[in-house]
């Protein structure tokens, strides 16, 4: 796992300076400690940090081709590279080193952009043509590994594997967008479509992007799409052993490292059942990682405990309690953007644990977008049928009216919070799931908004992408479609964008086996009654681990990663929960309601509303905005 940078002139060709290079590539060095490198050309700069995981002596970067006409930085990892190796050796492409970098190269020079189809793994890459005189920048499918462009007044593109890569670039502005902050608001991070900054760009997921010095920048091209439009045909039990074979190459494949190798483990379904797999291919035992909270109701450590025991691993586990709060600073650093996904913590402090004894650590995350197992889609699987039932002008009239007057009962059992269901049945699915996916709902975040910054929007809802993105989407039903935005939207903004800089920070390769494209192809083809059957979401995945997993842990309630943030602003954090409305960096954007803001806090404090994600947005969005000094 590493971090690149690079400066590339679009349009014209002018000298880059390698010290403007070096200085993007010390700003990451915490994605990779152990070498670095920059190449120059004209009108080109590439950078790189370099955390070892395979060849270790070898394999330096930036990394010229074995004929001399091709440059490539690259982060991340192939994991069938070894058979590529074998493939292109045949077809006369020579090796001078033992690692993945340089098939890479030799695949582009096979194939062409046509090689990021042969490629399975995570990645982000630039390789720089000296025939072509062509920048070629390239992104995962599901993209787990990221890429920051930003234009510049002088004409270049810059480019790096995080923001702060872009933010030690002398002429990169640092004026906020307000669409984003909408994204943001809504969604509790800012989306891959947006950047908190304006003129700052990610190349999306499943995407790549050709540069030319000749031309103006050219827009990124989609070269791979997950669709759901096909049904698989089989047996169920055979789909199961199908599903149970991709699952193992999976795991397997990811095992590959010349440093030592563990796993995070929650003691839910995805991680134990990643452990499970790594227990049965390996001699040794596996070394994983847990973290408990202090708040009994939501620490899992029992069960991972208890699956560690099982598979005779070398567990280690640590506590986050509230007085670790003096790291929010240091957190949102971490992100650069605000982000306010509250398990950024644990997991920041979990990859912190692995790192004491592992350099590569596998993670469940995957799971759950790709085999249905988050309780919002099958409820819209659910309510998808309700809207079959229902005339739409029923909903919207009846439903929408009895929704907008019925309380907001925080502290009530699930079955009684019928506001949401209320308020997503009048609408379509689309709408109806944006509105269960959104962390604040439209009209409590305008009520937060002050005047002039809601004029600033324009009428702008951050829903829109969203609603627009499933309605779109190559799928057949309602399930589909939620799963696809969750695989699309809410994975790389959210789950990939957590794991990867929490992880990063702490110097440790992340790998995601449950995120395989094999495997997620597969799973977009099962039948809805093997992704949820009644209101059991993963239920071919249960079913497959029955033989390696206790019932109480494939069917226990799904808890997920959750942080104690509400019972803390209650508690040890309440005056902090309090000063947000007085908060310098905040009251310098006039973006927010004062008033409100404290309306919010007071409320939550006395335990009359649970505005405890919201009060988290917004002090992560402060120590945001410190960081980056951004202008409003």
């Amino acid at each position: 796992m590493c971090g690149i940078a690079g400066i590339f002139h679009c349009g014209t060709i002018k000298p880059v300076d390698p010290a403007r290079v070096e200085r993007m590539c010390d700003a990451i060095v915490h994605r990779g400690p152990d070498d670095s490198g920059v190449w120059t050309a004209p009108g080109v700069g590439l950078g790189f940090r370099r955390l070892a995981i395979i060849d270790l002596a070898g394999s330096p970067q930036p990394m010229p081709s074995a004929d001399g006409r091709a440059m490539l930085v690259f982060n991340g990892e192939i994991y069938n590279f070894r058979e590529l190796r074998r493939e292109l050796a045949g077809l006369g492409a020579q090796f001078r080193t033992d690692g993945d970098g340089e098939v890479i190269l030799a695949a582009y020079q096979q194939w062409g952009v046509e090689c990021l189809a042969r490629l399975n793994g995570m990645f982000a890459f630039a390789i720089y043509d000296l025939q072509k005189r062509t920048l070629f920048l390239a992104r995962d499918r599901l993209g787990v590994k990221p890429l920051f462009m930003a234009q510049l007044s002088d004409g270049s593109m810059a480019f790096g594997s995080e923001l702060k890569a872009l933010l030690a670039h002398p002429l990169l502005r640092r004026e906020s967008d307000p669409l984003a902050v909408e994204d943001y608001m809504t969604w509790g991070y800012v989306p891959e479509h947006r950047s908190i900054l304006k003129g700052v760009e990610k190349l999306p997921p499943g995407h790549y992007r050709l540069l030319r010095h000749d031309a103006a920048p050219a827009a990124p091209v989609r070269w791979w799409d997950i669709s759901f439009a096909e049904r698989a045909r089989g047996k169920p039990a055979d789909l199961e052993a199908e599903l149970l074979h991709h699952l193992r190459e999976a795991v397997t494949s990811r095992m590959t490292a010349d440093v030592p190798l563990g796993a995070f483990l929650s003691g839910g379904v995805d991680s134990s059942s990643v452990v499970a797999l790594m227990a049965e291919a390996s001699r040794d035992p596996v070394k994983t990682c847990s973290i408990g909270f202090d708040v009994a109701a939501l620490d899992e450590t029992s069960y991972a405990d208890e699956v560690a025991r099982l598979f005779g691993t070398d567990h280690h586990t640590r506590t986050v309690s509230s007085d670790q709060f003096g790291e929010i600073g240091r957190l949102a650093a971490i992100f650069d953007e605000p982000f306010a996904d509250a398990s950024a913590l644990p997991t920041w402090r979990v990859s912190q644990l692995a790192r004491e004894t592992v350099t590569v650590a596998l993670s469940g995350d995957g799971a759950d977008e790709a085999f249905a197992g988050y309780r919002r889609q099958v409820f819209q699987a659910h309510e998808e049928q309700a809207r079959r039932w229902l005339p739409a002008g029923l909903r919207r009239s009846v439903l929408g009216s009895l929704g907008s007057i019925y309380p907001k009962a925080d502290r009530a059992p699930r079955s009684l919070r019928l506001k949401t269901t209320l308020l997503s049945l009048a609408g379509s699915g689309a709408e109806g799931y944006a509105r269960g996916l959104s962390v604040t709902p439209p009209e409590l975040r305008h009520g937060l908004y002050a005047s002039e910054f809601e004029r600033s929007l324009g009428g702008y809802r951050a829903e829109e992408p969203l609603i627009r993105l499933m309605e779109q989407a190559p799928a057949r039903s309602g399930l589909d479609r939620a799963q696809y935005a969750d695989l699309t939207f809410w994975l790389p903004g959210d789950i990939l964008t957590k794991v990867d800089r929490t992880s990063m920070a702490a110097s440790l390769e992340a790998r995601e086996p449950l995120l395989d494209h094999r495997l997620v192809e597969f799973a977009a083809t099962l039948p809805e009654n093997l992704r949820v059957h009644g209101r059991q979401g993963k239920y071919l995945l249960k079913k497959a681990m029955r033989r390696y997993l206790p019932e109480n842990i494939l069917y226990r309630p799904k808890q997920g990663f959750v942080t104690p943030i509400a019972e803390w602003l209650r508690g040890p954090l309440a005056s902090e929960a309090r000063a947000i409305a007085t908060s310098a960096a905040l009251a310098r954007t006039g973006w927010f309601k004062s008033a409100a803001v404290s309306a919010a806090a007071e409320a939550h404090i006395s335990g009359r509303s649970d505005h405890s994600r919201l009060l988290w947005q917004m002090l992560m969005l402060d120590r945001s905005l410190r960081h980056l000094g951004v202008a409003s």
